[in-house]
């Protein structure tokens, strides 16, 4: 999967209109990024992969666990529902931080398969 799809399948699953393929990404009847009281964050593209912050917000409104085993070198994170149960386990080969915010949101791709 790419990123770009696994940012799409995120987004969906988080109830985001993510496009990709918007060169300038300004609110227009749709929006990539968090929105806050009907108030559109324009102004950064919407990246959970390498944005923290996005990472974090995505975590939250998914209910995503997420652990880091820095002395292991891997992060896993996990979305557990009534239905289905998601764990992915990310290598820290770019850094802990990288692998953490990838395994969120690989989590979030599976669960916005589903």
């Amino acid at each position: 999967m790419t990123d770009s799809e696994m940012l799409e399948l995120a987004a969906k699953a988080a109830g985001i209109d993510y496009r990709d393929d918007n060169d300038y990404w300004m609110h227009q009847g749709h929006c990539a990024f968090w929105s806050y009281n009907d108030l559109c964050t324009c102004g950064a593209r919407w990246n959970p992969l390498t944005d923290d912050g996005d990472a974090l917000r995505l975590a939250v409104t998914l209910g995503i666990g997420v652990q880091s085993y820095s002395g292991l070198g891997y992060s896993h994170a996990g979305i557990e529902t009534v239905k289905k149960s998601i764990v992915v386990k990310e290598l820290h080969d770019d850094g802990p931080y990288a692998a953490t915010r990838r395994a969120i949101v690989k989590a979030a791709a599976e669960f916005g398969k589903a």
